[in-house]
């Protein structure tokens, strides 16, 4: 049973972003999972120091920033398979608190370079963006490179937009989607819990250069046909 959490990103509860992460939590329950939705406005979340850029080994999990709560619901997602993010768009992006949030995931990433394995290798998340105009694909563009690249597995379907003033209860297609999302993050979850790390450090980037440039080599004799075919090209368009 998949243990997912609902990152809620919005101050207005009543709001867009609560009726869409309900949606996802229901999607959640009915793949056989258990949701918990987490409001991040109902803790605080202080801004990352960027300790990192100072010395790698200062950045990790627990976060050495200890007088708010990012370490709290940190641990809450150590203990899930995965999480949604749900954020309403601020100009063209993510809402400030998601933003903050996300950026101090970096002390879990990080444990990389600290014990040789992202925290954060083999979550699930999916993600919902809800606005009243354009900047929906944006922000989830964004937050989705960013998971990625630490580690955190996005299946297919695991994305909903809504960019309209009208109600997302009107909107059939953000309902089903992000009801999608949450079935489909707590399937994936299933799936490859305990499957392991998926991230291979040991590798020799050496020796990996070696087999590109060889592979590369036995096709040099095309730069000199392309080179050719340029220059007639150039040929043709003199006056």
């Amino acid at each position: 049973m998949a243990k997912i959490i609902v990152i809620h990103g919005s101050p207005r509860k009543y709001g867009a972003v609560t009726k869409l992460a309900s949606i996802a939590a229901k999607g959640v329950e009915d793949a056989g999972g258990t949701s918990e939705i987490i409001y991040l406005y109902d803790y605080r979340i202080k801004e990352c120091l960027g300790c990192v850029s100072d010395d790698t080994k200062y950045c990790r999990f627990p976060c050495i920033i200890i007088d708010d709560d990012f370490n709290t619901i940190g641990e809450k997602i150590l203990e899930s398979d995965g999480f949604i993010l749900v954020t309403p768009v601020y100009w063209y992006s993510m809402c400030g608190a998601m933003k903050n949030f996300i950026d101090r995931l970096t002390s879990m990433e990080n444990m990389i370079f600290i014990t040789g394995r992202s925290l954060l290798e083999g979550k699930v998340a999916g993600l919902i963006a809800t606005g009243n105009d354009s900047g929906t694909i944006l922000t989830l563009a964004h937050m989705m490179i960013v998971l990625n690249s630490m580690g955190v597995h996005i299946p297919g379907w695991a994305i909903a937009y809504h960019h309209s003033m009208d109600d997302v209860t009107e909107d059939d297609q953000v309902i089903l989607d992000s009801y999608n999302v949450g079935y489909n993050v707590a399937k994936l979850a299933d799936i490859v819990k305990n499957s392991g790390t998926w991230y291979k450090p040991d590798v020799d980037p050496k020796s990996l250069a070696s087999l590109a440039s060889s592979e590369a080599e036995k096709y040099k004799a095309q730069l000199e046909e392309r080179k050719k075919l340029f220059e007639k090209l150039l040929g043709s368009g003199k006056n």
